[in-house]
């Protein structure tokens, strides 16, 4: 939780008419991914790591956006760059060098500056709302030059330290190796996410030098260069969930635990029922309803909406579905891009959606394909029924109409549409319309040889002695 914060702004803007800007490092080359894929793309709960900080700073209402980015350049360029400026650093000099790459596109920018991490994708819009209003909340009279985003994690490792005096001023911060034995062992840590006044941003990273034991240009050194100049800096302290990064494919996996459980007691604070939480997996922008059940081992993929009073039997992956009020799906249901189900609609077992609206009762129940397709209201569409929707170039639709009744294993050869209130025999293959209220049957006729199967068994079981 945001520590140390009170007033309006708190909760909400900034008590302040400064424009925002967000500034996202990006450039490192994440080599322990192990990855052709630029590090910032690889997603947590469906949407690269860096979309989740751009969505944050959306939620600021940044002007400006700026994405420093290095090697693999063109594949952060072609996923975002029609939502930042681009901005080059090559080669990687520290992280002060990374923000010094941003001048050009933070030309005449004079507002509020916050510096994000591509890599650090759980960071809470709330939270940089607070550092943005405890840069305008006066420290010995003065106004802060820069707000440090600090946490206390289980173990501080190699963490840069940071150290607070009696006013609530940062002291000093130190780099781990540069500290001293002393230092080491304070437990507050920089996470190295900073909220910095436009107007001193770069005048203060133009005076940092790179004396240090990596030979390299820290951000966190303006701290004590605005320090000298009598400028206070100061925290907000978060949880270290919240400013986990990721550098390997296993603190991926761990940032990807932290964001599910974040949205499982999210889900069930707004009143969903999770039978088995730790089993349900949501995509970063699913929506669940009031009273919403959802049963065990259910994977949710981008851009699915769960309307109240539904509910997701147990083994089922929906993707890109919306799902209407008191519908039910599964269990073992696939629901796939242009799913849309109505209310009371019914999705069964071993039943796949693709592209198709089931209205409001309509039921699919049992081991069926529907792509391409109308379902009208309180339509049933029997067990192994297909819509054969693609003829290896093109796809076509299926409309099936009010009360429309098909029978079990039946091939809908799309396009076709079947009338209200016509039944289709079991067995069917529909290759033409079929009026509403008739019978359509489209099967070889049955016949029957009274004897034959008694007279083949005793053949072939007299063929079988003899060889």
């Amino acid at each position: 939780m945001t520590q140390g914060l009170a007033g309006p702004g708190a909760a909400g803007q900034a008590p302040t008419a400064a424009p925002v800007a967000v500034i996202v490092l990006a450039a490192g080359k994440g080599t322990r991914m192990k990855s052709d894929m630029h590090k910032v793309l690889h997603p947590i709960g469906g949407l690269p790591m860096v979309g989740h900080v751009l969505a944050a700073a959306d939620a600021l209402g940044a002007e400006r956006r700026v994405l420093v980015v290095g090697s693999l350049k063109e594949q952060v360029e072609a996923a975002f760059g029609s939502r930042a400026s681009i901005a080059l650093q090559e080669p990687q000099l520290g992280t002060g060098h990374a923000v010094l790459a941003a001048r050009e596109a933070m030309a005449g920018f004079t507002g509020d500056v916050r510096i994000l991490y591509g890599d650090v994708p759980l960071v809470r819009a709330d939270t940089l709302r607070a550092m943005l209003t405890r840069l305008h909340l006066p420290v010995g009279g003065r106004d802060p030059a820069c707000v440090v985003l600090t946490f206390r994690p289980a173990d501080p490792a190699a963490y840069g330290r940071v150290i607070v005096d009696g006013d609530g001023a940062i002291a000093k911060m130190v780099e781990f190796k540069d500290a001293s034995a002393d230092e080491r062992a304070i437990t507050l840590c920089n996470s190295g996410i900073m909220a910095v006044r436009g107007d001193r941003l770069f005048a203060l990273l133009d005076r940092v030098t790179n004396d240090n034991a990596a030979g390299e240009y820290y951000l966190p050194d303006i701290v004590m260069l605005a320090a000298r100049d009598n400028e206070p800096s100061v925290v907000v302290e978060t949880s270290e969930d919240e400013v986990a990064g990721v550098n390997s494919r296993v603190e991926l996996a761990q940032v990807e635990a932290v964001f599910q459980a974040r949205r499982r007691r999210e889900a069930m604070l707004a009143g969903a029922t999770l039978i088995a939480p730790e089993t349900v997996f949501f995509a970063h922008d699913t929506v669940i309803g009031r009273d919403v059940v959802i049963e065990p081992n259910v994977v949710f993929g981008p851009g699915v909406s769960v309307a109240d009073g539904a509910v997701i039997h147990a083994f089922c992956h929906l993707e890109g579905t919306t799902v209407g009020p008191r519908a039910e799906v599964g269990p073992f249901a696939r629901l796939r891009p242009g799913a849309e189900l109505k209310d009371k609609a019914k999705v069964g077992n071993f039943v796949e959606i693709k592209k198709a609206v089931l209205e409001a009762g309509a039921k699919v129940n049992h081991l069926t394909y529907i792509g391409d397709a109308w379902v009208g209201p309180k339509a049933n569409v029997g067990a192994g029924t297909i819509t054969c929707n693609y003829d290896g170039f093109f796809k076509y639709k299926t409309t099936i109409g009010a009360g429309a009744f098909i029978g079990s294993n039946t091939a809908l050869v799309a396009p076709v549409t079947i009338g209200e209130g016509a039944i289709v025999g079991a067995g069917s293959v529909v290759t033409q319309d079929v009026a509403a209220d008739a019978l359509a049957v489209a099967r070889g006729a049955q016949s029957a040889k009274p004897g034959w199967a008694a007279r083949f068994r005793t053949a072939m079981t007299a063929k079988k002695k003899a060889g």
